[in-house]
């Protein structure tokens, strides 16, 4: 996990600094080894007593930090830098007892051979006091990382403002941080503890305790670069944050996050919370209660409210009998809600329902055209793996009167930069006195029933679909008016016609029909047109019946999708066409 990897890293940048500078514990240096050293070291000095014990310092003027690090085993090479300082040291015999140091580092650079990691004029000071005890080392010291820029696949760090302090032991096998400290300029500081196999540097044991950490400066840089290919890669945020994280034998075994006053928004709008109030506990063996609590937000165009979330975390598993998500005017009510992380990946199910939402913020928040009325939901069993959405049964809406079912509702990567929906809907009995109002199309009175199979959408947008719409069967008032005459003649393109002459028109603000009905199948940005029934050249949108009657006729049956759109645009702008 990204967590775990951040920890890790910290610890073993305290713990190798000491374990590196001690990583000899005997005095065999040869006679070129002091010529070289002794253009570097000014005020060598020693004393030797008659028991074999001794005790030097040393002076470290200009030295060469790519030869220093050219006999360590490092995971980076060294191309340059200077080191200066002040060493102390002691022994006994050939074995070295105890050293104390105070080094500059400056104008540092390395790479390694795969370019996935590299610094550029790195400077900063190091502190070490280490002592042999009778199995072991014991040290203190300090790394304080003040200029310079370091790339450590994925994190990039531009300007050091890095210091780590801490304390410890090390012996052949283990290497333990007892207590240590990092803090990070723009991010706050974490306290830490724990250890690592010295044989392979996995870690055994991590404690760490954050308080009040900046999110802005944390998501920057830390999580970001960790999260490039998801949906959390453009964020912004604000706030502050508790947290402490616990590692046992190389697992995450619990952590506790305490977010106050917290704001997130994506970048590219599609969603975001505001004011978030949170306390998640985990414990991987252990059930824990989480509760979130957030004033506001969004998600895609649709504005949530007000709401208090509570659930329970038990291992890798979500569950919460109902969750409910003021949506727009109205609510969202998540019951029997289960899911769990499986082999890197999320699953989870649950049924929701949805109380009456006003269809003018509903339209206005997808970016459809502004309609009226309410909208309600039912939506049965949900489920949720590896970024793909299904639906179990069917979604009911209500709507204009009448009803609206999706079935075989397939979503993919919904807040991705590339979202695809597959749906079937079912309209019946819609009433088009409502609909027709709702679009500024002219009044139309009677009923409606449609059908879209295999709709697909990409990226929002339709690109292949099956759709007819035609009158509900029934008796009921059937009126058309002269305006919508006017509007479906012209959704019927060039050459579409009403079966009346002009001048006859003009005396009749509405007409009696039979039936309405216009198809069209979407397929490579073309719409195939079709209506109630073909004639010798076209196809009949409106069948008129009784005096005054009305015929719409439509001619064009092959029209480019964004024509199409086009034409709706203008007539539900109020472009009026002239019928000749």
């Amino acid at each position: 996990m990204t967590y775990g990897r951040i920890l890790r890293l910290s610890l073993i940048c305290l713990i190798w600094v000491p374990c590196s500078a001690l990583a000899v514990s005997r005095i065999d240096i040869h006679v070129g080894e002091i010529r070289h050293l002794s253009a570097e070291i000014e005020n060598l000095n020693a004393t030797l007593d008659m028991e074999g014990r001794w005790h030097g310092k040393a002076t470290l003027k200009r030295g060469d930090l790519s030869q220093l690090a050219r006999d360590h085993s490092l995971p980076v090479t060294v191309s340059k830098g200077g080191v200066q300082g002040k060493a102390e040291f002691s022994g006994n015999n050939l074995a070295l007892d105890a050293i104390k140091a105070d080094l500059s580092l400056r104008d540092a650079a390395f790479s390694d051979a795969e370019g996935m990691r590299a610094g550029e004029n790195v400077g900063g000071k190091v502190l070490l006091d280490a002592r042999r005890g009778r199995n072991r080392w014991n040290w203190t010291g300090s790394l304080d990382w003040t200029e310079g820029e370091v790339f450590w696949q994925p994190v990039y760090i531009a300007r050091g403002g890095i210091a780590m302090q801490g304390s410890g032991w090390f012996d052949e096998d283990v290497a333990a941080l007892e207590q240590g400290r990092v803090a990070m300029a723009g991010v706050g500081a974490v306290s830490l503890s724990g250890r690592l196999r010295r044989t392979d540097n996995a870690v055994d044991v991590l404690d760490v305790v954050a308080r009040d950490v900046d999110t802005a400066g944390f998501y920057g840089v830390v999580l970001k670069p960790f999260l490039e290919k998801t949906v959390l890669a453009n964020l912004e945020a604000a706030g502050r944050m508790d947290a402490t994280v616990s590692w046992r034998e190389g697992a995450l075994a619990a952590f506790d996050v305490t977010l106050r006053g917290f704001d997130v928004e994506d970048r590219d709008s599609r969603f975001a919370l505001y004011k978030v109030n949170a306390h998640i506990p985990w414990a991987l063996n252990t059930p824990t209660q989480a509760s979130v609590q957030y004033a506001g937000g969004r998600v895609l165009k649709m504005r949530l409210g007000e709401t208090s979330l509570q659930g329970t975390l038990n291992g890798y598993s979500l569950t919460s009998p109902a969750l409910t998500l003021p949506v727009l005017d109205g609510v969202l009510t998540l019951k029997d809600v289960s899911a769990a992380f499986v082999q890197k990946q999320w699953h989870w199910h649950l049924n929701a329902s949805l109380t009456p939402v006003s269809m003018t913020e509903f339209t206005h928040a997808v970016g459809w055209p502004s309609m009226e009325g309410r909208i309600s939901a039912m939506i049965p069993k949900v489920t949720y793996t590896a970024g793909r959405m299904a639906v179990e049964g069917a979604m009911l809406f209500n709507v204009f009167d009448g009803t609206v079912a999706l079935t075989d509702l397939v979503l993919r990567d919904p807040l991705g930069a590339a979202p695809r929906l597959n749906a079937d809907i079912r309209m019946r009995e819609l009433d088009l006195g409502q609909l027709t109002r709702t679009f500024s199309f002219g009044a139309i009175t009677g009923r409606l029933d449609g059908d879209v199979k295999g709709l697909e959408l990409s990226k929002w947008k339709p690109v292949r679909f099956d759709a007819d719409f035609h009158s509900s069967p029934g008796s009921y008032p059937m009126k058309i008016s002269q305006r919508a005459v006017e509007n479906i003649t012209a959704l019927g393109g060039a050459g579409a016609t009403a079966a009346i002459q002009r001048s006859f028109l003009r005396f009749f603000k509405e007409f009696n029909y039979a039936k309405i009905g216009l198809s069209c199948k979407l397929k490579n940005g073309v719409c195939a047109m079709d209506g109630i029934e073909p004639t010798q050249s076209g196809f009949v949108i409106v069948k008129g019946s009784g005096i005054p009657a009305i015929t719409v006729l439509g001619y064009n049956r092959s029209v480019s999708w964004g024509e199409l759109l086009e034409r709706v645009q203008r007539i539900t702008q109020g472009n009026k066409p002239v019928i000749k």
